[in-house]
């Protein structure tokens, strides 16, 4: 079998659901919602674009479960129905060729910017960043029960306005990921302590959100293989979790890496050896012992960039699914190109200017395809010859001369 071919298998999850093919665009935030955390033309013009490509999930952005815990001034939030036409719009164009719309559940925790009024988190640990990210306070036992309720919430709505299915953002340093780390998780009580303990408030998400969507549709998780700090969530620990999610019934497990103080979702600071390059992904060691772990379906994202590389994975019974994420934002018809034969490979340029004093802080990447997805929303196409310096320009217009 060719490997365009086995990419285009479809996959039956443990719910019953079958996806068409074994490609996620994995979730990219689109901080493009309009007032009010309502969904913009914008941003369903933009996964109209997706959903033209052909690939298998189609996974949003953050879409947040409280209005007063937004990681971003732009989020679409959904804590209640007031936003249901859009939500059905949004599902609707996405889905019209195929592509399943799964929408990403997040509470940002400690890592909620200053223009929240409130920040709770497992304990109070504040970020190193505090000019910008403000202390939190530890959640009450009635807090986290209400968070977990706001999750179960978040899906079920999703469910009525037609999306086909949902993902826990349990990674990257967010609130359930805060929770599952003793860097983080300071706490004495039922949620603190034991992995156990620090993982409960995921199992219980879980939890809440099946018993409220039923049994036939498909709750995924994304999760950290390890925080990369010291004292915060390991290895190890990541696999005792995917075991306790998978003995759960979970769909799907995305694997990824690190928080806002370890960027290693985005290959950053990561030492491989050379067999691991060869295989592109980041997390590659990683899947294959998470694997070992568990029967669960797998979605590995980050740094696949290779038709061979990406069939050769799922081949191996390494994973299931292929997460690309960055791609899409510029390519966003790659599923397809993929499928006919037009791409046997993606190569995205580094988004550097050269400056390192510019370069070593990061957030030109951010907004380089921050602009590429602004421009799907304007229904337009990315521009693969994007000037990073325009995108400097651009992001010093919108920020330091405001």
């Amino acid at each position: 079998m060719k490997s365009a071919e086995i990419l285009q298998q479809p996959f039956t999850l443990p719910c019953g659901v079958t996806i068409p093919n074994r490609i996620v665009k994995s979730a990219m935030s689109e901080n493009n919602a309009d007032k009010g955390g309502k969904p913009s033309e914008r941003i369903i013009k933009l996964y109209k674009t997706w959903g033209e490509g052909g690939t298998g999930i189609l996974i949003s952005g953050n879409v947040m479960m409280d209005s007063k815990a937004l990681n971003e001034p732009r989020n679409v939030i959904v804590e209640d129905e007031k936003h249901l036409a859009e939500l059905k719009e949004w599902a609707e164009v996405a889905q019209k060729h195929g592509s399943h719309l799964w929408m990403q559940i997040n509470h940002p925790g400690r890592q909620s910017p200053k223009f929240n009024k409130d920040v709770v988190s497992a304990s109070d640990v504040q970020l190193p960043m505090k000019s910008l990210f403000p202390k939190p306070r530890p959640m009450t036992e009635d807090e986290i029960w209400k968070a977990i309720d706001g999750f179960g919430d978040c899906a079920l709505i999703a469910k009525k306005a037609g999306w086909k299915g949902v993902q826990i953002h349990g990674a990257h340093g967010y609130l359930v990921s805060q929770f599952l780390s003793t860097l983080t998780n300071l706490r004495t009580d039922k949620w603190g302590g034991s992995l156990e303990n620090r993982a409960r408030f995921a199992l219980e998400i879980y939890r809440n959100i099946r018993k409220k969507v039923g049994p036939e549709y498909p709750i995924g998780i994304k999760i950290n293989s390890a925080d990369f700090q010291r004292g915060a969530f390991t290895e190890e620990e990541s696999l005792e979790v995917i075991d306790m999610l998978s003995a759960e019934g979970m769909d799907m497990i995305e694997v990824s890496g690190g928080t806002y103080e370890k960027a290693a979702m985005m290959g950053a600071g990561k030492k491989v050896k050379e067999s691991t390059q060869k295989r592109e992904a980041y997390f590659a060691d990683f899947i294959v012992k998470a694997r070992a772990k568990t029967e669960a379906p797998l979605l590995l994202t980050g740094g696949f960039r290779t038709v061979n590389v990406m069939a050769k994975a799922i081949e191996n019974n390494e994973l299931d699914f292929v997460g690309l994420a960055r791609p899409f934002a510029v390519f966003p018809y790659l599923s397809k190109e993929f499928f006919e034969g037009t791409k046997t490979e993606v190569n995205i340029p580094p988004v550097k200017t050269g400056l390192n004093f510019i370069d070593k802080m990061g957030f030109l990447d951010i907004s380089y395809f921050s602009q590429q997805m602004k421009l799907m929303g304007k229904g337009e196409l990315p521009n693969p010859k994007l000037s990073v310096w325009s995108v400097l320009f651009h992001f010093m217009k919108e920020t330091a001369f405001k």
